[in-house]
């Protein structure tokens, strides 16, 4: 297909390698009760409870759908505390939190915390939309909020000098299919047809028209035939030349038509069963989701996990900051991701050609994002404000990690006719050594911390880099090593 060899020709932009972090907003009418089962990991859903995976799952997100089934936690909790009340009853006081959303406090939030991108969810699963569309939805009519908070939010965060991107579940819209969904087959299956295709069309083009996006963030899958996706994203790319979209855009192919039938989900169902029963006897953990190429992306997005290489493609980690996107009223401290480890993992990922998504998930009832929320993102900040030329605007070097003699972790980001050395840890006695390098002749390494120069001496097939000012309390400490070693 010709029209599809065009798209594939379309170039990465810079300004998207260079950001590094993008914030992730989940915030909707299921913010409002902020419930989901109490599990450590989406793997867990389904590898300790398949046949109820789907509602078991640590994403708030699924409320609408986890209500549905009667068994579930999700559904008691309800029962609990708001009786026989609709999922539309959420959207009363959901607006009432709205009155006091504050976007410019947000966008500067993100920008202090280093990041170069937002993507907020405009519509999720419920088919709830965040901004005034004119594309009415037939089965829950004036389904979208009265207040452009799409639009808001793009204005707070481009004031800020960040760019602004979309997220939009096309391959799932729980206002066009009532029926609940249990396995990871009843799931990927439920893509609605009829009217459906033509409305999320509809849809998309108009938050392009009227946002400019500059991320298209579509999810699970996209239910239009591949001609027509294709024409959406050729508009898109005339419309926002250095926009960029994802990899979560499996069109409405055989395969995927072939899914909406019962038979093939219980065959999918049964495969997945004997996948999990095989990993578990191994001693296998499950690990995030990977989803599947398709026809045309700019990025990867793995979720909740991450590509152990250098991958030549760009990909972008997706993740909470702890076990839900969405805001979940029963995390405490101790739920989330540690701060450290959180930015260690960011390193990680930007020495292997990828950025990541970082999620917020905001309260409901008053538009606030938890506080443990916030000094994870301040913490970031800090940390990129000493080590900023490390992460933003490089690219991978030869090789991603090395491990120092006492056995620090180390990885690379190389930018300007630099090599930036990246411990994530702290050495003892004011020295490390770091090889094997090849040492060019006149290198200079300095500690981006403190801003000290480094005494330098080659050491066998490395170097020994030593510093005289403390090394300061930091998860992490970058070097410039300048010029850049060969690989």
């Amino acid at each position: 297909m010709k029209e599809l060899d065009v798209l594939r020709s379309h170039a990465v932009p810079d300004w998207f390698h260079d950001s590094k972090l993008g914030i992730f907003i989940h915030w909707g009418l299921f913010s409002i009760p902020g419930f989901a089962a109490k599990l450590d990991h989406i793997s867990d859903a389904f590898s300790k409870h398949y046949d109820q995976g789907v509602v078991m799952t640590p994403y708030t997100e699924w409320y609408d759908n986890a209500i549905r089934v009667p068994e579930s936690p999700s559904a008691a909790f309800h029962a609990e505390n708001y009786g026989d009340q609709p999922y539309e009853d959420f959207r009363a006081p959901f607006d009432h939190g709205l009155e006091q959303w504050r976007p410019d406090e947000w966008a500067q939030l993100f920008r202090r915390a280093g990041a170069g991108y937002v993507v907020l969810v405009t519509k999720h699963h419920d088919g709830y939309c965040l901004w005034p569309s004119e594309v009415d939805n037939p089965n829950r009519p004036g389904w979208t909020s009265k207040r452009d908070v799409v639009g808001e939010l793009a204005a707070a965060v481009r004031a800020e000098g960040l760019r602004f991107g979309v997220y939009y579940s096309g391959g799932i819209d729980w206002s066009w299919n009532p029926q609940p969904v249990r396995t990871l087959g009843e799931f990927i299956g439920s893509a609605p047809g009829g009217d459906y295709p033509r409305y999320a069309e509809a849809q998309v083009r108009e938050l392009i028209e009227r946002y400019q996006p500059s991320i298209l963030w579509n999810d699970i899958s996209w239910p239009t035939d591949l001609e027509t996706m294709v024409r959406l994203m050729q508009d898109y790319y005339r419309a926002v030349p250095e926009g960029v979209v994802n990899d979560r855009w499996m069109h409405r192919n055989l395969p995927m038509r072939l899914l909406s039938r019962p038979i093939v989900q219980k065959t999918v169902d049964w495969l997945m069963r004997r996948s999990l029963r095989k990993a578990a006897a191994k001693g296998e953990e499950p690990a995030g989701l990977i989803p599947p190429k398709p026809a045309h992306s700019d990025f990867r997005t793995p979720e909740y996990t991450s590509f152990k290489e250098i991958t030549p493609g760009k990909w972008e980690a997706t993740r909470g900051m702890s076990p839900s996107f969405g805001y979940n009223r029963n995390h405490g401290e101790d739920d989330y991701e540690d701060a450290d480890e959180l930015l260690r993992s960011f390193i990680d990922t930007v020495s292997k050609n990828g950025n990541l998504l970082l999620n917020v998930g905001p309260r409901g009832v008053d538009a606030g994002i938890p506080e443990p929320q916030v000094r994870r993102l301040e913490h970031l900040g800090e940390w990129l404000a000493s080590n900023r030329e490390a992460i933003v605007g490089t690219r991978p070097w030869v090789r991603a990690e090395a491990e120092t003699r006492d056995g620090i972790p180390v990885r690379f980001t190389t930018a300007r006719g630099n090599l930036y050395a990246i411990l994530l840890g702290t050495p003892a006695g004011g020295e490390f050594w770091l090889g094997p390098l090849q040492v060019p002749e006149g290198i200079a390494v300095s500690c981006l911390g403190t801003g000290e120069e480094a005494r330098v001496a080659a050491d066998g097939d490395g170097l020994r880099i030593r510093v005289s000012t403390p090394w300061p309390d930091a998860p992490a400490h970058a070097f410039r090593m300048s010029p850049a070693p060969p690989g």
